[in-house]
């Protein structure tokens, strides 16, 4: 996989209520999860998305909510991001370390959607080879399809889930194969599944920093999170109990 170095029609909504239950699902399935909070220094997180001819809107908006990751992570030690995308014709990069939004927001400012089929599999081996050399506290995937054999997919989330890494999908739209795929990657991986559509910018705003959260400080942080926060944050903590 390459590095960036410096470089960096509508859908139907879904109903309030099944957007609740999607929410309510994910966070309870955070919740359940063992810390991955670093023994020392700042959290790290894989920040990944498929980018995808059909992703430029998405992408768009995931560029509005990068922020908030890094904001409600400072007060824990702070939280290094990597971005990693795919895009045309057999293109997989990942960006260096990033330890701010200005960095992260350049990085995926810098890429152009481009027609091509999913490398999700290149992603999922890309997290290992990362976690091999030094603790990752969680992977976020972005994406609406899977083209790809579910079998070596599960495979690599299962390796994944052996070394501690969960995997936590954002689904956009409601392609069954892929929501098939991206709910056994995050079974296996340990980590959690959630759909969200056009409509869902603050649940998709609320869940990404539950993820940083949880990755630059276990579930002890993400409780007090949830007390100041409110809404699906404060559901998440109310799980929590408020303990390791």
């Amino acid at each position: 996989m390459s590095d960036m170095g410096e470089q960096p029609d509508d859908k139907t909504k879904l109903p309030a209520t099944a957007k609740k239950a999607d929410v309510d699902a994910f966070l309870q399935r955070v919740a359940a999860m063992p810390s991955a909070k670093p023994a020392t220094g700042r959290g790290r997180l894989i920040f990944a998305m498929d980018a995808t001819a059909s992703r430029e809107p998405s992408w768009d908006r995931a560029c509005k909510l990068q922020g908030e990751m890094f904001e409600v992570t400072a007060a824990l030690g702070g939280l290094d991001v990597q971005l990693v995308f795919y895009r045309g014709f057999n293109e997989c990069k990942s960006s260096r370390w990033l330890s701010t939004a200005a960095a992260l927001h350049g990085a995926m400012r810098a890429v152009f959607c481009l027609g091509g089929e999913t490398q999700i599999e290149r992603v999922l081996r890309h997290a290992l080879k990362e976690a091999e050399t030094q603790k990752i506290g969680a992977v976020v995937f972005v994406g609406d399809a899977m083209e790809e054999k579910l079998d070596t997919l599960c495979a690599r989330a299962g390796e994944l889930g052996l070394r501690g890494v969960p995997v936590f999908l954002f689904h956009e739209g409601d392609d069954s194969t892929a929501a098939k795929a991206f709910k056994e990657i995050a079974r296996l991986s340990r980590g959690a599944y959630c759909r969200f559509d056009a409509g869902s910018a603050h649940e998709l705003r609320t869940l990404l920093a539950a993820v940083a959260i949880y990755a630059a400080g276990g579930h002890k942080a993400l409780a007090a999170y949830g007390k100041s926060n409110g809404g699906a944050a404060l559901t998440l903590a109310r799980q929590l109990g408020g303990t390791e």
